[in-house]
């Protein structure tokens, strides 16, 4: 079955949505054959290094994503899919799909936690804006589409609280990661080690994303500080890119503390060096203010290791009742609370935590389950349209 996705950018910079396209395309082998139109510079060098098609349409001056060359394309090129996938929300992608199909074809919309209503109350003139937009174009855009896809029934739910006005389809998906490499870790490590010298002899604790305010990185330093005389040999790694320009506040925040030369700040991580990252922790640490689903909580449970998370990651309870991991209110007593009950866990349970979270993850989060259902639901929708047209004569 061949698949359309439309995204914003392939960028491994840009986070979830990116990666989930990049790991959803790698199932040739149940035969889920996916291309991609982006709206990436063709020039972008990330570009060159994907196995599969893509089609990039950029680039675009804005954050809407505009381009006058997307209808067209999907005009021309759409008879030659099965289905088409939107992914995200608040740009041109979805208005230019529905535009462009004009129900010939069905689609579906991804909405990648983009209506979680921690957008609402985060910015309340930001989400007035949304309103202005919503009404007119996002909503119709979800109203026609054949699915909208959430990734936790959490997520399905709590997107119906941003707006009063919400008729859509909803199906839930399963959305993980693929898993990392096989084989021997050791060289893993020694990538990562590569990257952040400073803690190739030492315990760590991992943070892995974006260092953004919606993350809880400031909580998580705040809590770090204060527990540091508790366990002298741990340290603590923020691996990702700063895109909002925080890192210097929150590197002046350890300075203070004086845990400066206990904190390590590696950049971004990807591919060996990611892995080795996750192998070589003790755990991996997210008190994230909104967080969808959270590829990194996925990709570290599938190394075997815990996850202490903030209740507001939606996956959270899953992984507590699972026995995988923490979790506690997303404040700096809850993300303190964290790193107190890893502490004063002893090692066999930490052990005991280590099988059941590559248990967790083999359950609930294989990727592969994803690229099953996408396939499902487009099937079942050539069997309705069939089943419509045998009708109607």
């Amino acid at each position: 079955m061949r698949i359309l996705h439309i995204i914003g950018t392939l960028s491994p910079e840009a986070g979830g949505p990116s990666q989930a396209v990049r790991m959803i395309l790698r199932h040739r082998e149940i035969g889920y054959f996916g291309e991609v139109v982006t709206l990436d510079d063709p020039s972008s060098p990330f570009l060159s290094s994907l196995d599969f098609p893509v089609y990039p349409l950029g680039p675009v001056s804005t954050t809407y994503a505009y381009s006058p060359r997307l209808i067209p394309w999907i005009q021309q090129n759409y008879q030659g899919y099965d289905g088409v996938v939107v992914h995200g929300l608040w740009q041109y992608l979805g208005r230019a799909t529905r535009a462009a199909l004009a129900g010939r074809m069905p689609y579906m919309v991804f909405t990648h936690g983009m209506l979680d209503p921690y957008f609402k109350h985060a910015s309340r003139l930001k989400h007035y804006k949304k309103w202005l937009y919503w009404a007119p174009v996002e909503y119709r855009v979800l109203r026609d589409a054949y699915r909208v896809l959430f990734t936790s029934t959490a997520e399905k739910e709590l997107a119906e609280e941003s707006f009063w006005l919400h008729r859509w389809t909803p199906h839930v998906v399963p959305y993980g990661v693929n898993g990392p490499p096989g084989g021997d870790s050791q060289p893993l490590r020694t990538a990562f080690f590569e990257r952040c010298p400073g803690v190739a002899d030492k315990r760590y604790l991992l943070f892995l994303g974006r260092i953004h305010r919606k993350k809880g990185c400031d909580l998580l330093i705040e809590a770090f500080a204060k527990v540091a005389r508790q366990d002298p040999g741990l340290h603590l790694v923020m691996a990702g890119p700063d895109q909002q320009g925080w890192s210097g506040d929150l590197k002046q925040m350890a300075r203070i503390a004086g845990v400066e030369e206990r904190i390590h700040w590696p950049g971004m991580v990807t591919g060996d060096a990611k892995w080795g990252a996750f192998y070589a922790s003790e755990a991996f640490i997210l008190p994230s203010h909104q967080e969808n689903f959270g590829i990194a909580v996925a990709e570290s449970l599938s190394c075997g290791k815990p996850v202490l998370l903030a209740d507001k990651v939606n996956i959270a309870d899953d992984i507590a009742k699972d026995g995988a991991g923490y979790m506690e209110p997303d404040t700096a007593e809850g993300t303190l609370r964290l790193l107190e009950r890893w502490l004063a866990t002893p090692s066999e349970t930490r052990t005991t935590m280590a099988e059941r979270a590559v248990e967790c993850f083999r359950r609930r989060y294989d990727m592969r389950e994803n690229a099953k259902t996408i396939m499902r639901l487009f099937e079942s929708a050539k069997i309705h349209e069939t089943e419509t047209l045998v009708a109607r004569s």
